[in-house]
């Protein structure tokens, strides 16, 4: 991994850049490695981050167990890509766009998603799509890739606007194979829109290994068909996450354009619920591998380090995010049930004679 100072970072934002050698600043084991790349966190800030972090896995555990109950519907585990996630999202502004994937829901919530939605978008409940007028995001997307298109007309939009915030989306290793993926980052480049388009490279498209994907050393180097900056992070350290992320806003917000980053990180577990058995696919020990590079653990010896966290706050932390959950679980529960009725009478803006028709039948069904 190359040494880099400040200076040189900021390097790595231009247009021409080639060297897509991973960012990162702690190690393995949570050692600082590149003291000259912390990015200006206050101690509270770390703290917040760690307390995301640690809630996310609760969530990502606890919707495992409910999804098995039958109690939520579709859902995509995110243990092992936290720092990816929730440090990505906490170097933005409230006022900045998120198009999230299916796997984003952790930074949908953070960035001011009531969890009892997000618990309703998995059910496929309308009311989950219902989002409060100060929240600046869309539902996830579930086509592979096509946040990044939407992204890149979002971002324009701001910029039209001449607002000084940023669009930010994301899509896996297996949606920078997709055609929306570059055509959404060329456009956004062509016309200098600010967005910040991240590739959660976790090693799977769905059972196709990143290998297999591309011949691209990297994923970040696409940017360089584009004319914009790509860069290479590692994805399981939360600090240059967060600093590489501030970066890319700051380039954005500025004028200059989109950043294409790709965080290099892990998913423990399948690509979704649904069946998925990644033992079937994936090499054996792999996940023991990866495992020695926990996102939580690494931040966590840091800031124990540092005197910052002890096993009794994260303890605390834990015991209120499983009551947050089970509030959050019980108010999705208390939504009426999605009727017929209710879909036709959407389809149109005045129902045509056969949709009245059947609206009329399922009424008489439904009230019995």
């Amino acid at each position: 991994m190359a040494t880099y100072n400040k200076l040189e970072l900021d390097s790595l934002f231009s247009a021409t850049n080639t060297d897509f050698s991973m960012v990162q600043i702690l190690d393995e084991t949570g050692k600082l490695v590149h003291p000259e790349l912390m990015p200006d966190m206050t101690d509270e800030e770390m703290v917040e981050l760690m307390t995301d972090m640690v809630w996310s896995r609760i969530l990502h555990e606890r919707s495992t167990a409910l999804n098995r109950q039958g109690r939520l519907g579709f859902y995509a585990p995110t243990a092992g890509q936290e720092a990816s996630q929730l440090a990505s999202i906490k170097a933005i502004e409230k006022d900045d766009v998120l198009l999230p994937g299916y796997r984003d829901v952790p930074q949908l919530v953070k960035h001011g998603l009531p969890l009892s939605q997000a618990f309703l978008w998995s059910r496929g409940h309308v009311a989950g799509n219902i989002y409060p007028e100060s929240l600046q995001a869309l539902p996830p997307q579930i086509i592979i890739g096509a946040q990044y298109v939407q992204a890149a007309g979002v971002a324009l939009g701001l910029k039209k606007r001449d607002k000084k915030n940023v669009v930010v989306t994301y899509t896996g290793d297996g949606g920078s194979s997709q055609g929306d993926f570059y055509e959404g980052i060329n456009f956004a480049g062509s016309f200098k829109a600010p967005g910040i388009f991240f590739i959660q490279n976790n090693g799977w498209a769905i059972s196709t290994p990143r290998s297999v994907q591309t011949q691209a050393v990297t994923l970040a180097q696409k940017a360089v068909a584009a004319g914009i900056p790509g860069i290479q992070v590692d994805g399981m350290d939360p600090l240059a996450v967060y600093a590489v992320t501030k970066k890319a806003r700051e380039y954005a917000v500025a004028g200059n354009g989109p950043v294409l980053i790709e965080t290099v990180c892990f998913r423990y577990g399948p690509h979704t619920l649904s069946g998925d058995d990644p033992t079937r696919y994936q090499p054996e020990g792999i996940q023991d591998e990866w495992a020695k590079k926990d996102p939580i653990i690494r931040f966590r010896n840091f800031l124990t380090e540092k005197g910052l966290w002890s096993q009794e706050k994260e303890e605390a932390v834990i015991e209120r995010t499983k009551e947050e959950i089970k509030a959050a679980i019980k108010e999705a529960d208390q939504q009426p049930k999605q009727k017929v009725s209710d879909f036709l009478k959407s389809m149109f803006e005045e129902p045509t004679y056969i949709i009245e028709e059947q609206i009329q039948q399922f009424e008489a069904k439904e009230s019995k």
